[in-house]
């Protein structure tokens, strides 16, 4: 009977110790899961955060460039600015010395003027007491510089230019030969005559017919007749020169004799 208790008692403190280590058992498995849980979150946020570090390491760095861009471009441009302002400068200097120019344009534009009517008086003149050949022409041209005196359209630096081209062409007449046919009055009736040119230093003429040749004398100012068969073959052998229908040669022609000092 004894023994039957004994075996009893035995079996439910046994029973009471399974249970207590299965609550055990079970609280522990409870544990684990929450601690195997607290370990996913943990694990999930931290994900989550070397993520974010990820994305803003990346724009961290795209910024980076950026900036660095950025920089290159306000260095260039630095750089360029400070070209800009040499070249400013320098076209500022240049303005300033173009309107002292201007200034001095100016002053030289009126002092010209005087001086171009001056030569174009002088121009006239000379001609005027010149040897006589072309003489329409030449005073054509004389009034042709006079009338642009007074053209606003023509700027005073093209209106020298004309009168120094009018002195050019008054020179190269003393340096040339030349011929062209024209009239003249001889014994009282107008005839054609072939002018002969030879420089300043003669001016000859010959009737078409050859019948007549004449010389203009300096010294009276008017046309003398030559002996006839004296110049004639000279005269026309120039006019053919000066038509280059003859080879050039020495001619006597009638010059007149050097005035003493």
């Amino acid at each position: 009977m004894t023994m039957h208790r004994l075996k009893m008692a035995s079996v439910a403190v046994l029973f009471a110790l399974s249970t207590v280590f299965g609550a055990i058992g079970a609280a522990q498995a409870d544990t684990l899961d929450s601690i195997l849980e607290v370990g996913k979150s943990k694990n999930e946020a931290a994900r989550k955060s070397q993520q974010k570090i990820d994305r803003l390491a990346d724009e961290t760095r795209d910024l980076l460039t950026d900036y660095k861009t950025v920089m290159k471009q306000v260095d260039g441009l630095i750089v360029y600015n400070e070209r800009l302002e040499r070249q400013i400068k320098a076209q500022l200097d240049s303005i300033n010395n173009i309107d002292e120019s201007i200034e001095q344009v100016t002053i030289v534009q009126r002092q010209m003027m005087p001086l171009v009517i001056r030569m174009i008086d002088g121009l006239e003149q000379f001609i005027e007491l010149d040897v006589p050949f072309n003489k329409d022409m030449r005073m054509k041209r004389v009034a042709f510089l006079r009338g642009n005196l007074d053209r606003a359209d023509v700027s005073v630096a093209e209106k020298f230019r004309q009168v120094l081209e009018a002195y050019n062409i008054e020179l190269q007449y003393g340096r040339g030969i030349d011929t062209y046919r024209d009239t003249i009055e001889i014994g009282g009736a107008e005839r054609d005559v072939d002018f002969l040119r030879v420089g300043r230093i003669a001016l000859v003429y010959q009737s078409t017919d050859g019948a007549v040749s004449g010389a203009w004398d300096k010294t009276s100012g008017s046309w003398v007749d030559l002996p006839s068969g004296e110049y004639d073959a000279a005269i026309r052998k120039g006019i053919r020169i000066a038509k280059k229908q003859a080879t050039v040669e020495l001619l006597n022609m009638p010059v007149a004799a050097p005035e003493a000092n």
